[in-house]
Order: structure tokens, then sequence, then C-alpha cells
């Protein structure tokens, strides 16, 4: 059952991952969309708790980079946001 969950989890962080990157590719979202950064943080979560559950180090490593990297865009547009002039 546990293994069922963790393998569900895997999943939907592929689709996330997967559906942003498409998602920008055919011009639909652009890098500054709050929807992109969130399917690629939310995806990254995914994976790296799968790789965790795996023992897969470098994946989940790979996958927490991407992840806090959607962190740090979204976190620069919520801050410019509520300080337009400090661009």
């Amino acid at each position: 059952m546990l293994q069922t969950l963790f393998t569900c989890i895997g999943w939907l962080g592929v689709i996330f991952c997967t559906l942003g990157y498409f998602l920008l590719s055919v011009k639909i979202l652009t890098a500054e969309s709050r929807i992109f950064q969130l399917l690629n943080i939310i995806g990254g979560l995914c994976l790296v708790t799968i790789a965790l559950e795996s023992n897969d180090l470098p994946n989940a490593v790979a996958n927490l980079l991407w992840m806090f990297i959607g962190l740090y865009a979204l976190g620069r547009q919520l801050k410019t946001q509520r300080n337009p002039s400090k661009k």
C-alpha cells in the first residue's frame, strides 16, 4: 500500500514537471507565470519524495535544486509585485 502511494507521488511529479515544460514550450505559459513555477515546485517535491524513498540521492538532489529554483523565481515575482518600484 505504501509503495503504491510513493509510486503515485512519483508519477504526479513527472506529470507536473512535464506539463509545465510542455505548456511553456507551446507558449501557453511563460517562464514568469506563477502556474509554471508552481508546477515545477510541486513536481520537484513529488520527485524528491520518490527519489529519497528509493535511496536515489543524485536524483533527489537534482529535483531539490529544480524545486528551489522555482521557489526562488516565485519569491522574486511576489516581491516585485508587492514593491513594483524596486525592479
